[in-house]
């Protein structure tokens, strides 16, 4: 897995990394203070559903090109002959109620977890699983000077993705040919133009729309 000096890297600067991480670290706290419940409850429910432990648990590429392990709860089952990790809408992997999980994001809420303890932020780009970020180089390593996001800009223009991919031939190709090159370009803008009041505005549009 391709790692990065992040001195080497132009990204945040230091007041930018301390406010951020600050942001994340008091309203992660205070986001499993209040959805615990709710998350030991999805739990419950997809463990029930899945007839296997209800979290998620996948490597993913973090800041510095560093491994961790991202924290969801379970919304799929295994099925014979789907073993990629690109998910289109009505993937068979989906069980009914992951399907409402993924619609409502509750599948998303144990990643609290994730920042509280470092591993991701509120905001910033998605982390991918190894491979992609092999393939990152020159400009676009700034991408992984910053710990990734539970959502970003590029997560909310592609909010629609897996109704996007269910609709082509061969959704593994679109995704790394045309998805995933304009991800890196809105999460390069993102960090080039960082600001808290941006994360904030990110944050509500994710909440709210």
């Amino acid at each position: 897995m391709k790692t990065i000096d992040d001195s080497a890297v132009l990204g945040l600067d230091v007041g930018q990394r301390f406010f951020k991480r600050g942001f994340d670290l008091l309203f992660s706290m205070l986001g499993l203070i209040f959805f615990s419940w709710l998350i030991v409850f999805s739990f419950v429910l997809a463990s029930i559903d899945t007839r296997s432990i209800g979290f998620f648990l996948q490597t993913r590429v973090g800041k510095s090109g560093q491994l961790f392990r991202v924290i969801k709860i379970k919304t799929m089952c295994a099925v014979d002959g789907h073993n990629t990790t690109v998910t289109a809408c009505g993937d068979p992997r989906i069980t009914k109620l992951g399907a409402v999980f993924r619609e409502t994001k509750i599948d998303e809420l144990p990643q609290l977890m994730n920042v509280f303890f470092g591993d991701m932020s509120f905001v910033g780009p998605r982390p991918d699983v190894p491979g992609f970020a092999d393939n990152l180089s020159g400009d676009d390593l700034i991408i992984l000077s910053i710990r990734p996001g539970i959502t970003g800009p590029a997560t909310l223009e592609y909010k629609n993705e897996e109704q996007i991919l269910a609709g082509k031939q061969n959704p593994e190709k679109y995704n790394a040919e045309v998805i995933y090159p304009e991800k890196v370009r809105l999460n390069r803008e993102y960090i080039e133009n960082y600001s808290l009041v941006t994360d904030m505005k990110l944050i509500y549009r994710t909440v709210f729309h």
